[in-house]
């Protein structure tokens, strides 16, 4: 078990801060293209299910694993590996904002889903980089840095989403402010973080000792050794085939299959609830400046806190237990909706239900990043993140965008709802309890490499 003290030292690791200052960028596409667009349809009319559909461009976000071993083996010609990628895709991120400033809802509303579409796509391809950032940057044998860096990531995604989130719903209450304004200032803060890709310092992992290998032996099996055509078919091999061979290989198939499954279903709860809490928030009376202040606001300072208590607990305790507690939580935190759908808009149990469901996002997201990111071979980090992140935003999107559709199937009836949405968690903890032994394991051979 580490001491106190020693868990500050690692916080003050300084790579540490590009990790904080890379999850904000991942986090803020998500104000574009989810509570933003969402409150901009909802005042123009939009139905809920029509609001809940929109949400389908998020599923990019849950086959970004099929284009992600490009950012393995494709070094774009400035910056670096992962990093250019990074600021190759905040710039579109940002040009993409400005383009939407130019809609309206009556008239483009296809060109709305469209542009959010190109934004999801940009957003899912940085996130492939910057997840691999992070777990580049830190090496094989630092445990302890890996849980640090998970809730930084963490503390960072929600500065981009609540921090930064808030500031469109504030601006969108003065007067003579619309929501195509709202997107011009989006784009703005976009292009103002992709400056600070330019001073964090790029990670140097030497990754081509097992791709050279693996190349090897796609070009041996073709049976046609150094020829053009068997060397783009090993190059494609190692591209496509590899990082996703390997790690079935290296978990042995039933473990690789639980793992998957488990991070599908972990957070699908808070996935729905999340798809429908701005339109809950408006229907039961909230204004955009309570959301703004509370939603936002409050809810970013929170996560913060717990991302890193949630680190530390990680550090002290294993990811294991991090990610039990955070699930039971995670429940629990659900229910507290329910209780406003009761009551109203009363903002005292709006901020208590807001600081509880902070917590438990926080720390469930900075253990499933730390247990994600204990899973991967680093010679493949970007493949392999992005195949079981997609996964739980599989999870979370494909089967969310329905929920809309089922809030109006209960007659509205937001209580059920949020029931609902507490029980979806357990089957998610069945699973995490089959795989304590195989995550303990895990832990042990990161804390000493000369476990094989």
């Amino acid at each position: 078990m580490s001491s106190l003290a020693n868990t500050f030292r690692v916080f003050q690791d300084k790579r540490l801060l590009s990790v904080f200052l890379f999850g904000i960028s991942s986090g803020f596409p998500f104000v574009m293209i989810g509570s933003v667009i969402t409150a901009w349809l909802s005042d123009e009319g939009l139905s809920r299910a029509g609001i809940g559909l929109f949400g389908i461009i998020f599923n990019v976000y849950a086959v970004n694993f099929l284009w992600s071993p490009l950012l393995d083996r494709i070094r774009l010609p400035w910056l670096g590996l992962r990093r250019g990628w990074i600021l190759a895709m905040q710039l579109a991120i940002a040009g993409c904002c400005l383009l939407m400033a130019q809609l309206d809802v009556t008239n483009n509303l296809y060109f709305m889903a469209l542009i959010g579409l190109l934004i999801a796509i940009f957003s899912a391809t940085q996130d492939i980089a910057i997840d691999a950032y992070r777990i580049d940057i830190i090496a094989d044998h630092e445990k302890d840095q890996l849980s640090a860096a998970s809730s930084l990531a963490t503390a960072g995604w929600w500065t981009g989403y609540g921090g930064l989130g808030a500031i469109p719903f504030i601006v969108a209450d003065q007067p003579g402010t619309g929501w195509p304004d709202i997107y011009l200032l989006l784009g703005a803060l976009m292009g103002v973080i992709a400056l600070f890709t330019l001073m964090a310092k790029e990670p140097q992992v030497d990754r081509s000792a097992q791709q050279k290998a693996a190349f090897a032996r796609y070009q041996q099996a073709t049976g046609h050794a150094r020829t053009t055509g068997s060397a783009i078919i090993a190059w494609l091999g190692v591209t496509l085939i590899e990082p996703f061979r390997e790690f079935f290989n290296r978990s042995g198939v039933r473990i690789a299959v639980s793992i998957l499954l488990f991070i599908f279903l972990f957070k699908l709860g808070e996935a729905f609830l999340g798809r429908m809490s701005v339109v809950f928030y408006k229907e039961i009376g909230f204004s955009n400046s309570d959301i703004g202040y509370y939603s936002k606001l409050l809810n970013w300072w929170v996560s913060i806190v717990f991302s890193i208590i949630g680190g530390m607990v990680n550090i002290r305790y294993g990811i294991y237990r991090g990610l039990m507690i955070a699930g039971f939580a995670m429940a629990a935190s659900n229910l507290m909706f329910a209780w406003i759908a009761q009551v109203g808009p009363d903002t005292t149990l709006f901020a208590a239900t807001i600081v509880v469901d902070g917590f438990t996002s926080a720390w469930s997201s900075v253990a499933m990043v730390a247990f994600i990111s204990l899973m991967c071979n680093r010679a493949f980090s970007a493949s392999q993140y992005a195949l079981m992140a997609s996964l739980s935003v599989a999870g979370k999107n494909t089967l969310a965008s329905g929920s809309g559709w089922m809030v109006d199937m209960m007659g509205g009836n937001w209580s059920l709802f949020f029931i609902i949405t507490a029980v979806m968690v357990l089957p998610g903890l069945l699973v995490l309890r089959h795989l304590k032994q195989d995550i303990a394991s895990a832990e042990k051979k990161v804390s000493d490499p000369q476990i094989s």
